[in-house]
């Protein structure tokens, strides 16, 4: 008997007015597995992220998180089914009132009511996994580079040791190298934790290194999706153009003309 999925997308449809964003989306994530979603900006794939997360509600179609249907959960239920869910925001989104290890363990203290003298010492022990010292969490974001900011943003994602990991264009903003470092510690991190993670992304270089399985998003489908090793030699010519990053093809950039 095969292990069923982590997360289930069963004709998922979300539409702004006359836009169709998202036409029929089916998609497995089964537990363990790294699914990165590719695709152009404005593709859809932050609704489509925003839609698992429960922070948008699809128009129609089956969320199911282990199993368990997810579209139309009352309060109490959906705050079951976030404890599951560590989130790495585009940019990185720290709270810059708060000091670094205030960030780290801000949802176990809110969240899970922990004492802050407790949740200090796994704030201290996640920055310690991204490769930062205790000394960095009494810093405040704004005394840290980019690449620093979004570590400590990864250990605040891993913080309540989560089932399932969302990242939202990990490496937006940051140089080659660092964008490699970022890429490094998610496949750390998510292996350290057994976790199920799902990754939207252009960056086709970090694509390739934290996902076991590409899904391109275009118009509103999944046009493709498969193991990294295909994605090179896939035949489908949209994602031939996407990933090799070239300008003729059949997907045309909308571009204003003066």
């Amino acid at each position: 008997m095969s292990t069923p999925p982590k997360i289930a997308l069963r004709g998922v449809t979300k539409a702004f007015g006359a836009k169709k964003v998202l036409q029929g989306i089916d998609l497995d994530v089964a537990p363990g597995e790294s699914v990165v979603v590719i695709g152009g900006s404005g593709t859809g794939k932050s609704v489509l992220l925003k839609c698992i997360l429960g922070l948008m509600r699809p128009d129609s179609g089956s969320i199911k998180i282990d199993g368990k249907e997810t579209v139309g959960l009352g309060t109490r239920e959906r705050e079951d089914v976030m404890r599951k869910f560590g989130m790495l925001f585009q940019g990185g989104a720290l709270f810059d009132s708060l000091k670094v290890w205030q960030n780290v363990a801000f949802g176990p203290i809110q969240s899970d009511g922990m004492a802050p003298a407790k949740a200090k010492e796994i704030a201290i022990a996640k920055l310690g996994n991204v490769g930062l010292g205790p000394e960095i969490g009494e810093l405040f974001p704004s005394e840290l580079s980019g690449g620093m900011q979004k570590r400590v943003a990864l250990a605040r994602a891993i913080a309540r040791e989560p089932e399932i990991i969302f990242f939202d264009e990990p490496t937006t903003g940051l140089d080659p190298i660092m964008a490699d470092v970022i890429n490094d510690l998610i496949v750390k991190c998510v292996k350290d934790l057994g976790a199920t993670a799902v990754s939207i992304t252009h960056d086709m270089a970090s694509a390739r290194k934290i996902g076991h399985r590409i899904a391109m998003l275009y118009d509103g489908h999944l046009i493709w999706q498969g193991p990294v090793s295909e994605i090179d030699h896939c035949g489908n010519a949209h994602v031939e153009q996407f990933i090799h990053g070239k300008a003729e093809g059949p997907i045309k950039m909308q571009v204003r003309k003066l």
